[in-house]
């Protein structure tokens, strides 16, 4: 039934349309067919064939009426599409493809846009970086899921075999941004080149500061030779040689040590340079600040000459460190020429998971009274405290004063012991709370893994970078910490820099004790130049101004002169002036005559007789001064 009133609908609609064409519309109906609006871009939706005078004249005006009707059907036909066509280009501005930036609008902005999204696609799991699953086994041991920002940039750079210096914040995970793609690399060479374990011929080294350091990344080796299948050891200074000896006879894959023992082993033979394929050099601002820098140039000399060798194998160095100041980064780049740098967004700058007071004292107060004050609550928390003091004499009387105080301690400095040192350490990790505090100087502020929760600086440091690295022994892989420093009034200024540094989110390269003070200085220089300038302006248009006011003095003395000479040229001649008036001319003073001569002479003379009796008698009238006068001139 449907299909039927379809058809009849399209057999009326056709012979209407043909009626239309034969039909002469604008002669017999001027006025209902009126020429209808074009609309650019737009198809109209049929086309008429003219119609011939002969047709026309054959239809039947009452037959007129169906082809209006029909013109209307059409007319709302067409504006039907109209409509429809309009919501395509609706859609398209507000479709979801063109709002996420997939549009090639405005030259092409939008694709920019996407390939940049694409670039920054965030890693969620190790294996995206590139590992094999040996290697991932180890990870998943410790419990680890999501990787860092210097894991992310730094594990595929490593498996790259490029030469690089990872550059992050204390506690973000450099140990295992080298350690992980080393391993993978050494179990790479084994299965391509067949090469295997050998005595005392390993194939990496690893030079760290500390005997602590080298303690702790030869753990973290330890727990991934579980899964991976190579062998480590460890040679450091502070311990006895024979051990280290004999585990070096035996067959293994890397070496983890201190630059001086690393040393002494290669010089007694107990170690081979032969196979040597990779050197890391863990906290290097630290090596190359605190005098190993001859050592690691003493090591590093004879790979750099098996190098430059036509034949010989090169190595690949891999530089870690949490500061890097300028002097320390141009050292390192003469020092490994091609070498690329990595850095996280977070290098130089406050641990975000961690807290920083600042508490100035004004002298007034016990600096120790202030520490007890800080230490007693932390430690009712259970919070494990590391007291961080500039000297060795600082950290003894801090150590003597809690101990009199009944607070346990344990002490970490140069000149305890190394094998002390390490009991120490022990004693504070363990969590049975015995000695919840470190007294410690600078040697714990750097690659000590340590799980602190709170970090008190009863001496200052002296620069910023000393800062950062006590901070980082707190907040440690995203957990939570707390800083607190005590200033004292020489500390002041490089405190107060700091804490603007950190609130600004800005980083803390090159501040110390002495830049502040000679940014200081130089802001005091400026600021006294500036207000030189601004005197000598003034000063300048003081002057100015006096010049304009003495020319207007001069200028209003000459017209007082002038019209003080005006009533002696128009002086009357009945009016008689004194002798002893000069008259001004504007030609100048007259020349007296002879006898006019002699009279003021014989006055003068006169005068200068009489000058003791005028300085007693009083004038009193002109005859009397005339009748004195008459016989001095007698005379």
């Amino acid at each position: 039934m449907g299909g039927a009133a379809k058809t009849l609908l399209t057999i009326s609609l056709s012979s209407n349309l043909s009626a239309l064409s034969r039909l002469s519309a604008p002669k017999r109906f001027p006025t209902l067919f009126k020429p209808t609006r074009v609309f650019v871009g737009f198809r109209p939706l049929c086309t008429a064939t003219p119609a011939t005078a002969s047709e026309t004249d054959t239809i039947d005006p009452d037959q007129a009426i169906q082809p209006l009707r029909h013109s209307i059907l059409l007319e709302r036909l067409r504006l039907r599409h109209l409509k429809d066509s309009a919501k395509p280009a609706d859609a398209t501005k507000s479709s979801p493809r063109s709002a996420a930036g997939y549009g090639e609008k405005e030259g092409g902005d939008g694709l920019e846009k996407s390939q940049k999204n694409k670039k920054k696609k965030v890693v969620e799991s190790f294996e995206e970086l590139g590992l094999t699953e040996e290697v991932m086994g180890a990870v998943r041991e410790m419990g680890i899921e999501v990787p860092t920002e210097i894991q992310i940039i730094g594990v595929p750079a490593v498996l790259e075999g490029k030469s690089v210096v990872l550059g992050s914040h204390t506690g973000s995970g450099k140990t295992l941004a080298y350690m992980l793609p080393l391993v993978q690399l050494l179990r790479r060479d084994e299965e391509l080149f067949g090469m295997l374990m050998k005595p005392r011929r390993p194939r990496a080294v690893v030079l760290c500061p500390t005997r602590e350091l080298s303690e702790q990344v030869f753990r973290v080796a330890k727990s991934i030779s579980h899964h991976a299948r190579f062998r480590s050891t460890m040679v450091s200074g502070g311990g006895r040689l024979r051990p280290q000896e004999d585990s070096l006879n035996g067959a293994t894959d890397m070496v983890v040590g201190t630059p001086g023992r690393v040393l002494q082993h290669i010089q007694d033979g107990n170690m081979v340079y032969g196979d040597i394929k990779y050197v890391v050099l863990d906290e290097a601002d630290t090596m190359f600040d605190h005098g190993f820098g001859p050592d690691i140039r003493k090591f590093l000399a004879p790979l750099k000459h098996r190098a430059s060798k036509p034949d010989g194998q090169g190595f690949q160095t891999v530089l870690v460190t949490a500061t890097m100041t300028k002097a320390v980064q141009k050292l390192i780049d003469e020092e490994f020429q091609g070498i690329e740098h990595l850095r996280t967004s977070t290098l130089h700058k406050k641990v975000a998971s961690a807290r920083h007071d600042f508490i100035k004292l004004s002298g007034s107060e016990n600096k120790m009274e202030a520490l007890l004050q800080v230490l007693e609550p932390s430690l009712a928390k259970g919070n494990k405290v590391m007291v961080f003091c500039n000297t060795l004499n600082s950290s003894r009387a801090v150590d003597h004063f809690l101990s009199e105080n009944q607070i346990s301690t344990v002490n970490y400095h140069g000149e305890v012991p190394a094998e002390q040192r390490v009991e120490n350490l022990n004693k504070f990790k363990t969590d049975d709370g015995d000695c919840p505090t470190l007294v410690c100087t600078d040697l714990a502020a750097r690659g000590l893994d340590l799980d602190v929760d709170h970090v008190i600086m009863f001496d200052f440091p002296l620069n910023s970078i000393d800062y950062l690295h006590r901070t980082g022994r707190t907040a440690r892989m995203g957990a939570k910490g707390k800083v607190t420093s005590l200033v004292a009034k020489k500390d002041a200024v490089l405190a107060t820099r700091i804490e603007e540094a950190m609130r600004k989110n800005e980083s803390l390269e090159s501040l110390s004790v002495n830049s502040v003070r000679r940014d200081i200085a130089r802001a005091r220089i400026t600021e006294q130049k500036g207000r030189h300038e601004k005197l000598f302006k003034v000063a300048k248009q003081r002057s100015k101004i006096k010049a304009a006011d003495s020319v207007k003095t001069t200028q209003t003395q000459g017209l007082k002169s002038k019209r003080a000479s005006v009533p002696a040229k128009s002086a009357k001649p009945g009016i008689k002036v004194s002798k002893s008036v000069k008259p001004s001319s504007a030609s100048g003073p007259r020349k007296p005559s002879s006898s006019e001569r002699k009279q003021l002479g014989s006055k003068r003379s006169s005068a200068v007789k009489s000058t003791s009796k005028l300085n007693v008698v009083g004038f009193r009238g002109r005859s009397s001064w005339s009748n004195k006068k008459e016989p001095s001139m007698s005379r």
